[in-house]
């Protein structure tokens, strides 16, 4: 498949001399004896060839074809002299009988050619019949030499009958036999394996290997993300990688013989110009993965976050203004394996058309074919449209738009072959298709279309149409974002998100988002939210805040889409906003109404409100599998319903004396017959814990609290899985004492748990009542009993001092051990604006092992009293919000205090604290 000529082939490894000198050795002082001195002149061939490659891959860090088919001749030349000297002096046999032909053969990705630093050295000993003893013991006399060299041997030792009988039967011996390339031995045995190969073996199973062949690539797609923009792809089997290159090379050499991938043009299978963007795909991604394996000394595949920043430095990626340079050498990554998805497209639909003409009817309907009908002048014909003639979008560019807009309306795909059509004539979309009033109106009503929009944009977003028509979405193709959070690169996770925005609309989706699905069918124009979820991140990538330019870029798109003047103001706001749904509700203290007075202040109307929460909702989802959970759906329902509330009425329903009475009503009312708890107990609570709390968790808490004061317990802890808000409530009562909170959440933490929400209260009588929800590493309920007597052992055993928080705490293994890839410096926010009675403090740092537990323990020694705590997490990054007081029930607005507090805050967070504590 590589067919490339590699220069200065001696520079690279000298098989003339060293052959000279191992039968020098070997006469010298016999092959056994000599065996230890040859094995080391081997090994220094061997490291003097990968140095000389490597010193290569630095020189032309993009070189993929040359290096990788470096190392393939520097181990067909290891091989040649293995075996010339293992038959000359190891195993000398003067009259070999016909049976004692031996021939060496690489298959797999050797056999292409290909290979990286590390990759195995794939072998196929082949024997005229079965292996006579000379052969085998050929065979491992080799095998040994290969070994001794450390290098890993995948090998297979066979007959010409056997491999035939066993390519029938296993896709993956067939495959990789395949690619086999004659290395050395018997020539004459190595061209009849081939003419079996042929011809029992691949003559009548073309259709079948196909079949096989793309259902093996749709399981490996869904086994590593099912998408090309996953941002940590596996260079090799990920989705638009090298394993879907070779499927092409496999399929197209399986039916038409082909030897080297530039034959697929002869063949029909590609054009010129697809063939040259088909070698540079693969010569990038040959590269890539020779970095990785340079990198990590070791077969690596996985384009981690930790190894793209090497990577990119290697391959000579600069930063940019707004990008930085693996933002921009990932970006030209995800362009690649978009190429390959395109050319895989074109590829299979001419095998498909292939196929079908040998299935040409025969008998009374032989002369029959089905006609296509005519829509708009585009041909529909087996559930495709396509373009009736080869100049039909140079006659009328705007049918580049129209084209997959029809496809939505009418479920049809789009022909491979006008796919093709379309990517090669889409540079014709210019300013005046852009501006024109029936493409724009086409083009809205794919987005907003009531069947597959999210399906038939990625289609246009493949043949460059979309970017081209909006040249500001074109900016973000293929952009990843260089963080844990996010999952897709920005195109995917926006077309995502419309697809996502479709699905609740049709009513998919009611179990996780019943007030979307309602919110959807009550808005003023359904049109907005469609252009709103496309636009939300459009400015990624520009540098400054993304939200603020973004509704730069509505306001001039809009009206251009054919969006009125109230859509476009509405539109902008909601890309300016689109994150303020979703960071009050997850940083703010959701029961003090001056979170719901500023926040309502920002949205103003209904309408707004309801766009937000369907916004904030797809957006959430969109950004990959496990971010959306019923945690954040209850707190931006929450929000949703006290804002609605204030929204509708100009004020909130109940003032302070009304709201604790309507909940000590609807508390008494869930405790059923132990409504009198309330008449012996409830006065202990104060307001602020009543206003606070959830109805169902009073409820919790005060027959816990009962059954703690009756059975006289200093301590009481009481776990239990909260499926409404998929976490578990762990409930303290404690006497309260200063640096209760720290302890308990550093216990809770020893407990292998992650807190996401922590409210702090003491009863009247001086009795902490602090209520923590959590979650295992995989942001679910811890569950079983085991684990929940392990949460209750942890606290108590940190409350009571058995343990030692700090040194244990620092043996905790990382909940992202990925995240030292990143750089995240700490930063402390105050506010005390945010809050009627509180000093609000965000801390934003890189997540590890008990980081709230250090921050809270920082605040204790500050002197501050936490009310309460609201955790969230961004990938490698954690946004920890604290509600204090001084020690008199005051805010914080002394300058030199803060100061103090920030300077302990950032201390604790810092990576240099880290370093020292697993040091301890």
């Amino acid at each position: 498949m590589n067919g490339y000529r590699i220069p200065s082939q001696r520079s690279i490894i000298d098989r003339r001399a060293l052959a000279g000198k191992i039968a020098d050795l070997a006469e010298a002082d016999g092959a056994a004896k000599a065996r230890p001195a040859i094995v080391a002149a081997l090994r220094d061939a061997l490291a003097s060839g990968r140095e000389e490659l490597g010193r290569r891959l630095e020189e032309k860090p993009s070189a993929g074809h040359e290096i990788t088919a470096g190392y393939a001749f520097l181990v067909d030349q290891l091989l040649r002299t293995i075996h010339d000297h293992v038959v000359a002096d190891v195993y000398p046999a003067a009259n070999r009988s016909t049976g004692e032909r031996l021939t060496v053969v690489a298959v797999g990705g050797y056999g292409r050619a290909e290979m990286a630093p590390h990759s195995d050295v794939d072998i196929a000993f082949l024997t005229p019949s079965r292996n006579t003893p000379w052969c085998e013991q050929v065979i491992e006399a080799m095998l040994y030499y290969l070994w001794d060299l450390a290098l890993k041997v995948g090998h297979s030792s066979r007959s010409v009958d056997d491999m035939v009988r066993m390519a029938r039967g296993d896709l993956t011996i067939r495959t990789a036999l395949l690619e086999g390339r004659y290395v050395w031995g018997d020539q004459d045995l190595y061209d009849e394996a081939s003419q079996r190969f042929a011809d029992d073996v691949v003559k009548g199973t073309e259709r079948q290997f196909v079949a096989e062949k793309l259902e093996e690539r749709n399981a490996r797609h869904v086994r590593m993300g099912d998408s090309r923009y996953v941002v940590e792809p596996n260079v090799k089997d990920g989705k638009g990688g090298l394993r879907d290159l070779q499927t092409l090379y496999w399929i197209g050499k399986y039916i038409h013989k082909v030897r080297t991938a530039s034959e697929l043009v002869d063949v029909g299978l590609f054009t010129a110009a697809e063939y040259r963007s088909f070698r540079r795909a693969e010569g990038f991604m040959l590269a890539v993965r020779c970095h990785l394996h340079t990198i990590t000394g070791r077969a690596e595949d996985r384009l981690t976050f930790d190894l793209q920043r090497q990577v990119a430095q290697r391959m000579h990626f600069a930063d940019r203004p707004g990008k930085s340079a693996v933002e921009r050498f990932m970006q030209f990554y995800f362009l690649q394996a978009k190429r390959v998805g395109s050319l895989t497209g074109v590829f299979l639909a001419h095998i498909d058309e292939q196929f079908a003409k040998s299935r040409a009817r025969k008998g009374l309907l032989a002369n029959f074919k089905p006609r296509a009908r005519s829509l708009k002048g585009f041909r529909v014909f087996g559930g495709s449209i396509a373009a009736p003639s080869d100049e039909w979008f140079r006659n009328d560019p705007v049918r580049l738009v129209e084209i997959f807009q029809l496809a939505e309306a009418n479920e049809l795909e789009v022909h491979p072959e006008t796919m093709r059509q379309a990517a090669r004539d889409s540079g014709l979309i210019k300013s005046g298709i852009r501006n024109d009033p029936r493409a724009n109106a086409l083009f809205l009503d794919l987005l907003t279309g009531r069947n597959n929009p999210e399906m038939v944009l990625r289609w246009m977003n493949e043949a460059g149409v979309l970017g081209r028509f909006v040249p500001d979405f074109g900016r973000v193709n293929a952009q990843m974002q260089f963080d844990m959070y996010h999952h897709y690169t920005v195109d995917e996770h926006t077309i995502r998100a419309i697809g996502l925005l479709s699905r609740i609309e049709k009513g998919e989706l009611v179990a996780d988002h019943p007030r979307s699905t309602r919110l959807i069918h009550e808005v003023a124009s359904r049109r907005v939210a469609y252009v709103a979820a496309l636009l939300h991140d459009i400015a990624k990538g520009r540098g400054g805040d993304h939200s603020v330019l973004g509704g730069e870029v509505a306001e001039e798109l809009c009206p251009r889409f054919g969006l009125d003047e109230g859509e476009t103001a509405l539109v902008a706001w909601l890309v300016r906003q689109h994150l303020l749904m979703s960071r009050t509700a997850q940083k703010r203290d959701l029961t003090d109404p001056k979170t719901i007075e500023d926040f309502v202040a920002e949205v103003q109307s209904l309408e707004r409100l309801k766009h937000l929460l369907v916004l904030t909702a797809v957006d959430i989802r969109a950004v990959g599998p496990g971010t959306w959970n019923s945690w954040k759906g209850q707190l931006l329902g929450e929000l949703y319903d006290a804002a609605e509330e204030r929204l509708r009425l100009g004020h909130m329903r109940h003032g302070r004396a009304e709201r604790v009475k309507a909940k000590k009503e609807a508390v008494a009312e869930l405790l059923g017959h132990k409504k009198g708890f309330l008449r012996l107990y409830g006065d202990r609570f104060d307001d602020a814990y009543w206003i606070a709390e959830p109805e169902d968790i009073i409820a919790i808490n005060v027959e816990h609290y009962v059954a703690a004061h009756e059975a006289q317990d200093n301590l009481s802890i009481h776990c239990e899985v909260d499926e409404a808000r998929g976490a578990t409530l762990v409930t303290v009562i404690a006497a309260d004492h200063p640096g209760l909170f720290y302890r308990i959440a550093g216990g809770i933490h020893l407990a292998g748990a992650n807190i996401i929400d922590a409210r702090i209260h003491t009863t009247k009588t001086g009795w902490a009542v602090d209520n923590f929800l959590v979650q295992d590493n995989h942001r679910r309920p811890f569950s079983e009993e085991r684990q929940l007597q392990r949460i209750k052992q942890s606290i108590g055993d940190a409350l009571a001092n058995r343990i030692s928080l700090v040194p244990q705490l620092a043996k905790q293994p990382l909940v992202h051990s990925r995240a030292k890839a990143f750089d995240v410096r700490p930063v402390v926010l105050f506010d005390n604006q945010a809050s009627g009675r509180f000093t609000v403090i965000e801390v934003n740092a890189r997540d590890r092992v008990a980081l709230l537990n250090r921050l809270a323990r920082a605040l204790f020694e500050c002197s501050l009293v936490v009310q309460s705590a609201h955790i969230t997490h961004y990938g490698e990054r954690a946004a920890d919000t604290f509600y204090v007081t001084d020690l008199t029930g005051g805010k914080v607005t002394a300058p030199a205090k803060l100061k103090v507090i920030e300077a302990a805050l950032l201390d604790a967070a810092s990576d240099e604290r880290q370093a020292e504590l697993e040091g301890v």
